[in-house]
C-alpha cells in the first residue's frame, strides 16, 4: 500500500524526513492538480502527439478512443506519483512491463509516450511549467520507463495466452460466471489478477481476478459484473458465448496469504471481490495447517451476496473458516450484519494480530482500509490491489 493511496482514503501516512524523491513527487502532485481540471483536453493532446510522433502506436489502441482517452494518461500520472515508494512501485512496474508485451509495445514506444505525456502537461501548465517541475516529471517518468523496459526485455514467457469459453452462466441481469479453458497453463497464483481481451471489444482489456486457484486442466473461472459505462464488462455479461476465444495477459498483483505466518487471517470482500478470496480459500484449504480465517462478504442488499451460499457451504466443511454476511440495507431480517463493510469490520475490533486482505471496488477499498487504519490495524498487515475495474 502506498502513501498516495492512504492520502486518497483520507488518512495521512506516517511522517518521515523529506527526501529528494519526496520533493520530486510534491512538485509532480502540485503541478498535476493545477491542470487536472483540463484532463480531457490533456488526453486529446497526449494521443495526438503520440500518434504524430509514433504513428505505428495507433494500431495498439481500440478504434473507438472514447473509453481509452483518459485511461492511459491517468494511469501514467498515478504511477509517476508513486516514485517515492520504490518498494511498492518497482515490483508493480516490473509486472506492468511484462504485461505490456501483449500489446506489441517496443522499446522506442516508451520514449514516444514520455514525450507525449510531458508535452501535454507542459502545454496546459503554461508558466507553471518551471525548470524544477520539468526536471521532476522527466526524472520520474525515466524511472518508470526504465523499470518497465528492463522487466519486459528479461521476460522469456508468452506475452499472452489463448483461452476458449467453456461455460457462461448468468446470475441476474448484471452478473455472469465465465469459465475459460486454456491450452497452456497460465502461471498465475491464487489472489492475482489478469487482463482479458474478448472478440466483442478488440484491443480493449479488462482486469479480472480468477475465482479459483490454478487448476491442472487449465480452466479458469471469472466472476464478471457489468458496471456502468463498462464496455468490456457489459459485453462479457450479455454477449459472451461458449466457444469464443479470449486472450489473457500475464498475471499481476500481490494478493496472497503469507506462507509460514502464525497469524490468523481476515478477508474483506465486496461484490465480485469475493472471486479472488475464493481462489485464496481454495489455496489455503490445501495447506496442512490452514490459518484460522474470517471472511466478511458484503453488498448493498442480500441479492448482492450472489456467492454467499457457496461460501457458507465451504465453511461447513472447514472448521478453520467463518463467513460473515454484511448488507447495507435489508427489508427483512436475514441474519446478516448491517452497515458498510468498513462499519462492520471495525465494529468487530482492530484486527491488529491478523493478516488482512481487502478486495472490492476502489471506493470500498479506500473506505475499508482507511477505517481499519484509524481503528488500529497496522499498515503493514493490510494487502490489496488497487487495479481499475473496467
Amino acid at each position: 500500500m502506498t502513501a498516495d493511496q492512504l492520502i486518497a482514503g483520507g488518512v495521512a501516512p506516517p511522517r518521515r524526513p523529506a527526501s529528494e524523491a519526496d520533493r520530486t513527487v510534491e512538485l509532480i502532485r502540485t503541478s498535476w492538480q493545477l491542470v487536472e481540471p483540463q484532463a480531457e483536453e490533456i488526453g486529446k493532446h497526449f494521443y495526438s502527439t503520440l500518434f504524430s510522433r509514433a504513428p505505428e502506436t495507433r494500431d495498439l489502441f481500440p478504434v473507438n478512443m472514447e473509453v481509452q482517452r483518459s485511461r492511459l494518461l491517468r494511469a501514467l500520472v498515478h504511477v509517476v506519483q508513486m516514485v517515492d515508494q520504490p518498494d511498492d512501485l518497482v515490483p508493480f512496474l516490473q509486472q506492468l512491463g511484462r504485461d505490456h508485451r501483449k500489446f506489441g509495445v517496443l522499446s522506442q514506444h516508451y520514449a514516444a509516450v514520455g514525450e507525449a505525456l510531458l508535452s501535454a502537461i507542459a502545454t496546459y501548465s503554461g508558466e507553471n511549467w518551471t525548470p524544477d517541475v520539468s526536471k521532476a516529471w522527466h526524472g520520474a517518468y525515466g524511472i518508470v520507463a526504465d523499470a518497465m523496459q528492463q522487466a519486459a526485455a528479461a521476460e522469456r514467457g508468452p506475452a499472452s495466452w489463448l483461452g476458449r469459453v467453456v461455460e457462461h452462466r448468468r446470475i441476474g441481469w448484471d452478473l455472469a460466471v465465465v469459465t475459460v479453458a486454456t491450452d497452456d497453463l497460465v502461471p498465475y497464483q491464487a489472489g492475482q489478477y489478469v487482463s482479458v481481451e474478448t472478440p466483442h471489444r478488440p484491443r480493449l482489456w479488462r482486469y479480472l481476478s480468477p475465482a479459483c486457484a490454478p487448476r491442472r486442466d487449465g480452466t479458469i473461472e471469472f466472476h464478471v459484473r457489468a458496471v456502468e459505462n463498462g464496455w468490456v464488462s457489459r459485453a462479457i455479461v450479455a454477449h459472451s458465448r461458449i466457444g469464443e476465444t479470449w486472450r489473457i495477459g500475464p498475471p499481476m498483483g500481490r494478493m496472497a496469504v503469507p506462507q509460514g505466518s502464525e497469524r490468523e487471517l481476515l478477508m474483506v470482500a465486496g461484490g465480485t471481490g469475493v472471486a479472488p478470496m475464493k481462489a485464496l480459500l481454495d489455496e489455503v484449504g490445501r495447506r496442512p495447517r490452514p490459518p484460522r480465517t474470517q471472511v466478511f462478504v458484503g453488498g448493498r442488499t442480500w441479492e448482492d451476496l450472489y456467492d454467499f451460499g457457496a461460501l457458507r457451504k465451504l465453511s461447513y466443511s472447514h472448521p478453520w473458516l467463518d463467513v460473515i454476511p454484511v448488507v447495507e440495507h435489508e427489508d427483512e431480517p436475514s441474519g446478516a450484519e448491517t452497515g458498510t463493510l468498513a462499519d462492520v469490520v471495525t465494529r468487530f475490533g482492530a484486527w491488529s494480530e491478523h493478516d488482512v486482505l481487502v478486495c472490492g471496488s476502489p471506493a470500498m477499498i479506500r473506505s475499508t482500509v482507511s477505517r481499519m487504519l484509524v481503528a488500529g490495524t497496522p499498515l503493514d498487515r493490510i494487502t490489496y490491489d488497487p487495479f481499475t475495474m473496467d
